[in-house]
């Protein structure tokens, strides 16, 4: 079977729009409730969404569709999507939902689906589901007496706050810091703070004013730029940038740099790795990592498995070679000893034990290797796949391949949640990796 809706991040678009409308979230929760109604017991379902206005008509939509099939739901409200993951093996919950777009600006929404051990589902199970939606909406409907019942989960935010400590390090204080931590008007904006707070910081927190459409806007860990506005202005030691569902961050520095995924993977493994608790002998990462990522871990003994694209690939490589630190240069840091999926909070925290544990300031605790140039450029297309396949297009990498040589490398795809191409490239020469994209991108049909 083939998947259509699914993308490789569960099932988004623009809200109230095909395929972001209130029905097909019915029929997703139809659909996903017979998949995942097993066994004789009394089935649940745990209902997470971040802060978009949309979010309100999508959860009752998806609501009715797994209450209509004899599911229980339960619902947490505004919370992080890893917090579902956390809460659907903590609840012994069949199924695990998330409204959100992630990163994407308010007018988008999704429907990313987990698992009862807490993971999102493998492509297999997607489209099972998506098969089923297509069937008569008499189908699997349970009777009179056995349609769901709905409920608020009223310590949903409490449960996941002391998950989350419970992943830093043992003693772990904050006493003495002072942290901006940036919640993008999102999921997180309550349980960030919180957590900081409890274990000590001084906290100053911003994008904690969610009013249905600022999500994501001029904020969080894909503008950094308010955020180290606010450290430097504050004096802080260190800034956190969360996304608007909170399973990446971005961190910023007491100068007001900003520090990405690869370089918080660094340090994260290199602390792991002296420790022994590091395993799989290295770090899973996508094909966009910096390769001064790769030349660190090479330096420790250490490997860089790339994957494609998608924190979701990130973690299946993890899971099936027994990796334990995985994530994206854009901020998803997966640590399955933690959590199921990325955990902006959780890999912040690991951030906060280096930082206090090596006694230096964020500026040197969070630079552990040098990045070598890298450009990517976003070229806006109707179709993704038949811009790829054009002959201009091959010719374009294949003249930058050979330009680059063994010194760098060349990514051009589609993206999986956007009408994209994304064109990267990266080499010890800055100015050559700027020619080369740009000749990727004007040979893309239509942007000439």
């Amino acid at each position: 079977m083939s998947r259509k809706l699914f993308g490789t991040d569960g099932i988004r678009g623009r809200a109230n729009a095909d395929p972001m409308t209130a029905e097909m979230a019915m029929r997703v929760g139809r659909a996903a409730g017979r998949v995942f109604s097993r066994g004789g017991h009394r089935h649940r379902v745990v209902l997470g969404k971040d802060t978009r206005l949309s979010g309100y008509m999508l959860e009752q939509a998806l609501t009715a569709g797994f209450l209509s099939v004899g599911m229980d739901v339960l619902l947490l409200g505004p919370l992080p999507t890893p917090a579902v993951g956390f809460l659907t093996r903590a609840m012994r919950a069949d199924l695990g939902v998330m409204v959100s777009a992630s990163h994407n600006p308010f007018h988008d929404n999704g429907i990313k689906l987990f698992g009862p051990d807490g993971f999102k589902l493998s492509d297999e199970v997607e489209a099972e589901i998506e098969a089923l939606m297509q069937a008569p909406a008499a189908d699997g409907l349970a009777g009179s007496r056995a349609i769901g019942r709905a409920r608020r989960l009223s310590d949903s935010e409490g449960r996941y706050i002391e998950a989350v400590k419970a992943s830093a390090a043992r003693g772990l204080s904050l006493n003495g810091l002072k942290i901006v931590v940036d919640c993008a008007h999102g999921a997180a904006y309550k349980v960030a703070p919180t957590v900081l707070w409890e274990l000590g910081a001084e906290v100053v927190p911003i994008g904690v004013a969610p009013d249905g459409f600022n999500i994501n806007d001029a904020c969080g860990s894909t503008h950094p730029e308010l955020l180290a506005e606010r450290v430097v202005t504050h004096g802080a030691d260190l800034g956190i940038a969360l996304d608007g569902d909170a399973d990446r961050v971005v961190l910023v520095c007491e100068r007001g740099s900003t520090i990405d995924g690869d370089q918080l993977m660094a340090t994260v493994a290199d602390e792991w790795h002296r420790d022994g608790r590091l395993r799989g002998g290295g770090v899973v990462a996508t094909v966009m990592s910096n390769l001064g990522l790769e030349r660190f871990l090479e330096a420790r003994g250490l490997g860089l498995q790339r994957t494609q694209v998608g924190d979701r690939y990130v973690l299946e490589r993890m899971r099936a070679d027994g990796f334990n630190l995985g994530g994206e240069q854009s901020g998803h840091i997966i640590m399955t000893d933690h959590a199921t999926t990325g955990d902006g909070l959780m890999a912040a925290l690991q951030a906060l034990g280096a930082l206090v544990c090596g006694g230096k300031r964020a500026s040197e605790t969070f630079r552990a290797f040098q990045p070598v140039p890298q450009l990517l450029k976003n070229v806006r297309v109707q179709n993704p796949a038949a811009a790829l396949a054009a002959d201009a297009v091959a010719r374009a990498i294949a003249a930058a391949d050979k330009k680059l040589g063994r010194g760098g490398r060349v990514l051009v795809r589609g993206s999986g949640t956007e009408p994209l191409v994304r064109v990267m490239a990266e080499g010890d020469d800055a100015a050559l990796v700027e020619r080369v994209v740009d000749d990727i991108v004007a040979a893309v049909p239509g942007t000439a």
